[in-house]
């Protein structure tokens, strides 16, 4: 078996119990029926007893060397966000960046991403409160007050609280698979899989009389038929609804319109029939409703920046691979 991929949390005093509980969900507690991919452990600058925003104390036993051998950095939020960083922490987080470790920022952990010089010219997430905050403290860096997460590959920072899990699942997702980040989804009953792309916060209209109806039937149903005609006018007609409507409501609960959900739900079962078949790619494409493994391939590279061919070789299960 290869070594499991190490991730390492950098908790900083007072600690947000939630930001932290977040990454260890997805990544260090184990669970019966899914192989163990990460080895996870917490650090701090001085180990011993640390103070958390929920009014205990926890017992960190790891010191800033963690982060030498560390493949993943999280940093599950900065209770003080612009309070400055001691040297020692950020020397440890610009290291482990140069040596090559992945590094994630969970909510206002981006200010401590800011502060190391990593978010320099680039786009980041941050809770959507905090946001001008970080533009304001940080004006080299664009923030992106909307999305759930953004990940540069080597640098990666998510919005509120729980879209932490979102980004750490889309993490798990880059080096497991989209089966795996499934199940342990499908464990802590979460969506499986939230594009970055979507909004973090949804400011709702005035309430008049009645909540606003709920997409989830509708999606449930489509999720269900991604091999047939799943335009517009198909999601309208299942829904009671005109285009235009639904594609508002689209826009108010998801973020995105409804084609872009509908693709982004086909290349998603894609992922899965490629790690879990083999089936040739055409009849992946055809089995998805994106009808040619051309259209597929395209599709494919814009959002994954990979061929599924490549994405087989590297994600698909143990017993189905050539000897």
């Amino acid at each position: 078996m290869s070594p499991r991929h190490r991730v390492v949390a950098l908790v900083l005093p007072p600690q947000s119990t939630f930001e932290l509980g977040c990454a260890a969900e997805v990544f260090g507690v184990a669970t019966p029926g899914i192989p163990e991919a990460y080895d996870f452990r917490v650090c701090t600058e001085h180990p011993g007893p640390v103070p958390t925003l929920a009014g205990y104390d926890m017992n960190v036993t790891h010191g800033l060397e963690a982060l030498d051998s560390a493949d993943t950095v999280v940093v599950p939020g900065k209770n003080e966000p612009t309070a400055p960083a001691s040297p020692a922490v950020l020397d440890a987080l610009r290291r482990a960046h140069a040596r090559g470790a992945r590094i994630a920022a969970i909510c206002s952990g981006a200010f401590l991403l800011a502060e190391a010089g990593l978010l320099d010219g680039r786009r980041a997430a941050t809770h959507w409160r905090l946001a001008d905050a970080l533009a304001r403290h940080a004006p080299q860096v664009r923030v992106d007050p909307d999305v759930l997460y953004i990940d540069h590959g080597d640098v990666a920072t998510s919005g509120g609280s729980a879209a932490g899990i979102d980004l750490c699942l889309h993490l798990v997702r880059a080096d497991q698979g989209a089966a795996y980040a499934a199940q342990i989804a499908r464990n802590m009953v979460m969506p499986p899989h939230r594009e970055g792309c979507q909004l973090q916060y949804v400011d709702l209209p005035p309430y008049e009389g009645r909540v606003p109806d709920s997409l989830a039937p509708l999606l449930a149903w489509a999720a269900d038929r991604l091999g047939g005609q799943l335009g517009v006018e198909e999601l309208a007609d299942h829904a009671g609804l005109s285009p235009r409507t639904l594609a508002r409501r689209f826009n108010d609960q998801l973020g995105v319109s409804p084609g872009r959900w509908v693709l982004d739900r086909r290349i998603a079962a894609a992922q899965a029939l490629l790690e879990q078949t083999d089936l040739p790619v055409e009849t992946v494409a055809t089995r998805v409703g994106l009808h040619s493994a051309i259209n597929l391939r395209r599709h494919f590279h814009r959002a994954l920046r990979t061929t599924p061919a490549a994405y087989r070789r590297a994600f698909q299960e143990p017993a189905r691979q050539p000897s």
